[in-house]
């Protein structure tokens, strides 16, 4: 009667323990940083340079917290213009995107583009609702 006692007692033992146990789970998300970036300093940038182009310094992430890294000259591409990284919010944190080479509009593609944008207007008869307008049934 002891021992049937002892393992009835162990047995109610061991079935109370999950009940306290606690899972806890982690989502970890690859790119995405739970922790905002702090504000950007302030960083002088040094006189221009001929062939090169400033990137801006930025808040990096080294999987334990933010590291500033300076800003710093890179070669320029012929009709191309550099766009900065920036941290944007994403899946309920913040991913870096990486600065990117976006092409140059040239100015005479931009005129000739308002050039043929103006001809198409005198091809309609120059008329042009005003935005909101036409749905009102006013024009």
């Amino acid at each position: 009667m002891r021992i049937t006692n002892i393992l009835l007692a162990a047995t109610m033992a061991a079935s109370a323990l999950p009940a306290l146990a606690q899972v806890s789970v982690n989502i970890n998300v690859p790119g995405i940083v739970q922790l905002a970036p702090p504000a950007p300093r302030f960083e002088s940038m040094p006189g221009p340079r001929p062939g090169q182009v400033w990137v801006p310094g930025h808040w990096q992430w080294n999987e334990r917290a933010y590291a500033w890294r300076p800003g710093y000259f890179v070669a320029a591409r012929p009709d191309y213009t550099y766009a900065p990284g920036q941290w944007v919010r994403a899946d309920g944190g913040w991913r870096w995107r990486e600065g990117d080479w976006r092409r140059a509009e040239r100015r005479a593609e931009r005129e000739e583009r308002r050039h043929h944008d103006r001809h198409d207007d005198h091809d309609h008869g120059g008329y042009h609702c005003p935005p909101g307008q036409a749905k009102k049934g006013r024009c």
